[in-house]
């Protein structure tokens, strides 16, 4: 039986660009320096989180679906992905910046790596002053003129490059260059994929290896969006004890609460999973008369068998998650 909410135990990834955030600001537990990905939930091969408390500590995401199926999941994915977790959930702290990328598209993947494509989203948790991410393009560039500008090192000319502060959120679809800057501690929430195609590096040498990363060029070429958009981030309101509208795609759903006191939650009418991610403060989630306590830093997942749940907070910013 699969009757309480689930926390699991992060998978750490090693980044070139990593930093300590994740430990310091986050409170995660780890020894190594460069850590710049905390996987909190992660159906990825060799890279699994496995449930960290109750009678199903140790299981992965794959053997609770194959076990409980759509009171796992929903019915619903459980129809359209099978034993597959379809989203990774991530916090991610550059102390540096991360690769310029793009991802591929769903058939693109599926074609060259079978595997999901990597629709994205980001919430700013932290940044530091004047700290940016690049998302997109600032014009609509020709595919020639974008190698042009690979080539000669003015990328930054044709980029779109926002300054960002906490509670920033951006969409980031397949196709859409993108990169985190130096400064930016995020929540991110994606397919589950981990096809990258990175474009430009800074020509950086990582120090594990002595040597540059792989980039992915002609990978990329056929990958990428060239079009434009007028305006990058995601507007939303915030109004308190309610959930808010964050991005809704075809690949996730996710909403932001702002908690102040007590609210009852009812997802009787929610065919899936859901997931806190707590971005600030802390809360206390009631459900079957056990509380079980999130703070900042922290990501639970509801099996969608769960209905009704309470939620208490002083103050708590949570990330609401699924499909």
């Amino acid at each position: 039986m699969i009757n309480y909410p689930l926390k699991f135990n992060p998978v750490y990834s090693y980044r070139i660009w990593g930093g300590d955030k994740l430990k310091t600001v986050l409170n995660k537990n780890y020894q190594e320096d460069f850590i710049g990905e905390s996987w909190e939930i992660s159906d990825v091969a060799e890279n699994e989180t496995e449930v960290a408390e109750g009678h199903l500590k140790g299981q992965t995401l794959k053997q609770l679906i194959k076990t409980f199926k759509g009171d796992f999941v929903g019915n619903r994915v459980y129809e359209n992905f099978g034993n597959d977790f379809p989203l990774l959930i991530k916090f991610i702290d550059a102390k540096t910046p991360l690769s310029i990328q793009v991802h591929p598209s769903n058939s693109l993947a599926k074609e060259r790596h079978n595997s999901f494509g990597k629709n994205e989203m980001w919430y700013v948790m932290q940044a530091e002053e004047n700290a940016e991410l690049i998302v997109g393009f600032n014009q609509k560039v020709k595919k020639q003129s974008y190698v042009n500008h690979l080539k000669n090192g003015t990328l930054d000319q044709i980029l779109n490059i926002e300054k960002v502060k906490k509670g920033d959120t951006y969409y980031i679809p397949t196709g859409r260059v993108h990169a985190i800057g130096a400064g930016v501690l995020l929540a991110e929430i994606q397919q589950t994929s981990n096809i990258t195609y990175r474009i430009y590096d800074y020509d950086r040498v990582d120090a594990k290896t002595g040597e540059k990363r792989e980039l992915h060029t002609e990978l990329a070429l056929d990958a990428i969006d060239f079009n434009s958009c007028d305006d990058y981030k995601t507007k939303y309101k915030n109004n308190v004890n309610v959930a808010n509208k964050l991005v809704h795609s075809a690949y996730f759903k996710t909403n932001i609460i702002t908690l102040k006191g007590v609210i009852d939650k009812e997802y009787t009418n929610l065919d899936s999973f859901v997931i806190y991610m707590c971005v600030s403060g802390c809360l206390e989630i009631e459900y079957n008369n056990t509380i079980y306590n999130l703070i900042k830093g922290e990501t639970i997942l509801i099996p969608a068998c769960i209905k009704h749940l309470k939620l208490t907070a002083v103050s708590a910013d949570i990330l609401e998650v699924s499909l």
